[in-house]
C-alpha cells in the first residue's frame, strides 16, 4: 500500500536522471558575448589550471556551454560559483579558495571594488545600446551645448560608449567621459590590468577623479559640483550610489530598455534627512552589531578594527555577525543588538532596512554617530575605504584625554539625555548594589547595558545544557532512511 503512494527511499537515492543542458545564448553570440577568445588567451598566458566562474543568476543558464568552451581551448578545469556569499555584483574570493582556484572570472554586473586575494578577469555583459536615440535624448535634456557634463554608465553598457562620445563631443565641447578602471594589482577588464595614474589622454593640470571603478578628469578650475551627471543604465544601486556620493549635482538618466531619458525626480535631501534619521538612532543605541558583508573587498578587516575602536570609545558594546545575505528572519534572532552597521561595497551598503526589526546603517554614518570631530555636513560617503587613516574623509577619533569630558546632549528622537562616555571607564561595586563610574572626581550613576543581561533576562535563553543534571547514558543506534519513510516504521 505504501509504495502506491510514495517511492521507496533506496529507489529514491539510487535513481539516476538525465539531464540535457540548454544554453539561451546560441553557440554563435556565446563566444562574442562572453568573450570567450580572450579569457582562454588571459588564462593561458598566466598558466592557470583551475579557474573559477562567477555568473549572476540571470546568466546561470549559460554558465555550463561557457564552462565546456573555456576548458576545450584552454585545457583548464572550470568551476561554477552560482550561490554567491553575498552581492553578485562582488567577487567571492571565499567560495573559490574552497575548489583551490588560481583566478576568477566574472561575468555580469560589478561594482569595481578592489580585491587582492587572487587575480579576477571581468567580463561585463554587453547589453545593447541603441546609440543614436540615447544622443537625441542628450540633446533634449542639455539643449545648451555649453554645459558640463560628466557621462557615466552601468558596466554593461560600457562597450557603446565610445560611439556615443562620437556623435556628442563635437557638440558639447565640456562633455567629460568616464572610463572604467579597477584597483589591486590583480584585478583586469577584459583581459586588460588597471590603468596607469596617469594618462596620456589627459589634459595637464587637469582633476582626475577616481571613485568607484570610475575615473574622469575635469578642466582646470572647475569641480565636480560644476557638472551635471548623465547616466547610461537601468534605475538601481549603481545610479543610487552615484547620486548620494555626488549629491550635489544635478542627475539626468537614459533607460537602454524602455528608450526614455529623464531628469531624476528623486529627492536626494529627503533622502539624507532619512539616513541622518538613522544616525540619531545610532547615537541613541547602546549595543551594536557589526554586520560583515563582504569577505572579499580590500581592508574589510581595517575598517571593522577601526569601528570596533571607534564604538567602544563612545561608551557602546559591539557584536561582530558574519551570516552570508541578510534577509529579516535572520537578523530578528538577535532582539538584544539596538542598531547594525553593515560593512559591504559601496552598492549594497545603501540597504533599505525598513522591512527590519532594527535599522542598519552604513560604516560612515556610524562614524558620524559616535566620533564627535566627525560633523554632519551633507557629504556622503559610500566607500569605507575613504574613512581608513589615509583615505580623503578619514577623521581621527578625539584624544583620550578629550574623551574624558562627558558631553550630555539630547535625543532628537526620545527626548531624553544621553551620555556619550558612560561605558568607556570600569564600572565599580558600590556598597549600594549600584554600578557606578568614577569620571572627573564625581560619581555618576551608570545602566551598562549588554547583550549579556538582555539575554538573562529573556524567559528563553536557548537550549540548557543541565551539566549533572541529566543521567549517562551509553551511545544508543538512531532511526535509518528517510523522513518518509524510516526503516523502524514498517511497509503495512
Amino acid at each position: 500500500m505504501a509504495e502506491a503512494f510514495s517511492s521507496s527511499s533506496e529507489t529514491v537515492i539510487r535513481r539516476s536522471i538525465n539531464v540535457e543542458v540548454k544554453a539561451n545564448t546560441s553557440g554563435e553570440k556565446l563566444e562574442e558575448f562572453y568573450d570567450i577568445k580572450e579569457t582562454c588567451e588571459f588564462i593561458r598566458e598566466h598558466n592557470f589550471d583551475k579557474v573559477a566562474l562567477q555568473f549572476p543568476d540571470e546568466l546561470l543558464v549559460d554558465s555550463v556551454a561557457v564552462a565546456q568552451e573555456i576548458e576545450r581551448n584552454s585545457h583548464a578545469k572550470t568551476f561554477i560559483l552560482g550561490d554567491t556569499s553575498y552581492g553578485s555584483c562582488c567577487v567571492d574570493e571565499v567560495a573559490a579558495e574552497h575548489v583551490g582556484a588560481s583566478c576568477i572570472v566574472h561575468y555580469g554586473s560589478a561594482c569595481l571594488s578592489p580585491s587582492n586575494r587572487l587575480p579576477v578577469l571581468y567580463i561585463f555583459e554587453k547589453r545593447p545600446l541603441d546609440v543614436e536615440l540615447c544622443a537625441s535624448s542628450f540633446r533634449e535634456l542639455y539643449p545648451d551645448t555649453q554645459t558640463h557634463v560628466i557621462l557615466l554608465c552601468d558596466v554593461n553598457y560600457n562597450h557603446a560608449i565610445d560611439g556615443l562620445l562620437a556623435l556628442l563631443s563635437p557638440e558639447y565641447p565640456n562633455l567629460a567621459v568616464s572610463e572604467l578602471v579597477v584597483g589591486g594589482g590583480q584585478c583586469f577588464i577584459h583581459g586588460r590590468k588597471q590603468m596607469d595614474k596617469t594618462c596620456p589622454s589627459e589634459p595637464e593640470n587637469s582633476l582626475v577623479i577616481s571613485q568607484f571603478g570610475r575615473r574622469f578628469s575635469l578642466k582646470c578650475g572647475t569641480a565636480v559640483t560644476d557638472y551635471r551627471m548623465f547616466y547610461v543604465g537601468l534605475e538601481g544601486a549603481t545610479l543610487r550610489n552615484f547620486m548620494m556620493t555626488w549629491n550635489r549635482c544635478s542627475f539626468c538618466s537614459f533607460d537602454p530598455v524602455s528608450l526614455k531619458g529623464r531628469t531624476e525626480s528623486i529627492n536626494v535631501n529627503r533622502a539624507l534627512m532619512k539616513r541622518y534619521y538613522a544616525i540619531e538612532r545610532a547615537k541613541d543605541a547602546n549595543v551594536v552589531g557589526i554586520l560583515v558583508g563582504t569577505l572579499g573587498v580590500v581592508d574589510y578587516l581595517s575598517i571593522i578594527q577601526q569601528l570596533k575602536e571607534t564604538i567602544h570609545r563612545a561608551g557602546k558594546k559591539s557584536y561582530m555577525f558574519l551570516m552570508g545575505k541578510l534577509n529579516v528572519p535572520k537578523l530578528a534572532n538577535f532582539m538584544e543588538i539596538d542598531i547594525f552597521v553593515l560593512i559591504a561595497c559601496p552598492e549594497n551598503s545603501l540597504l533599505d532596512s525598513s522591512e527590519f526589526y532594527k535599522p542598519i546603517v552604513t560604516p560612515f554614518e556610524m562614524e558620524v554617530a559616535c566620533n564627535k570631530k566627525r560633523e554632519w555636513s551633507g557629504e556622503y560617503v559610500t566607500d569605507f575605504r575613504h574613512l581608513l587613516p589615509g583615505g580623503g574623509s578619514h577623521v581621527p577619533l578625539a584624544d583620550q584625554q578629550e574623551d574624558v569630558d562627558d558631553e550630555t546632549d539630547v535625543s532628537l528622537i526620545t527626548g531624553a539625555l544621553r551620555s556619550q562616555n558612560l561605558m568607556n571607564s570600569e564600572p565599580v561595586e558600590s556598597s549600594f548594589g549600584s554600578s557606578v563610574v568614577l569620571r572627573n572626581q564625581t560619581l555618576t550613576v551608570a545602566n551598562a547595558d549588554s547583550a549579556a543581561s538582555f539575554l538573562a533576562g529573556r524567559s528563553w535563553r536557548g537550549l540548557e545544557p543541565a551539566l549533572g543534571d541529566a543521567p549517562v547514558v551509553k551511545v544508543v543506534e538512531g532511526r535509518k532512511g528517510i523522513a518518509i519513510a524510516y526503516e523502524d516504521e514498517g511497509t503495512s
